[in-house]
């Protein structure tokens, strides 16, 4: 019994921790890579006639 609660505990963790750091609207991880690619693919555009 101890065993599942420190595995559902840790879980939870995880999941906090995920939806903090990588996939928070503005600040995340994800929206800064999104946003690093679209200026990437601008200048790429601005590149190519």
């Amino acid at each position: 019994m101890r065993n599942i609660l420190m595995t559902v505990m840790l879980l939870v963790v995880v999941i906090v921790l995920f939806n903090t750091i990588i996939a928070k609207d503005t600040t995340g991880t994800s929206s800064q890579i999104e946003s690093q690619g679209n200026a990437a693919n601008t200048k790429i555009g601005a590149l190519v006639p």
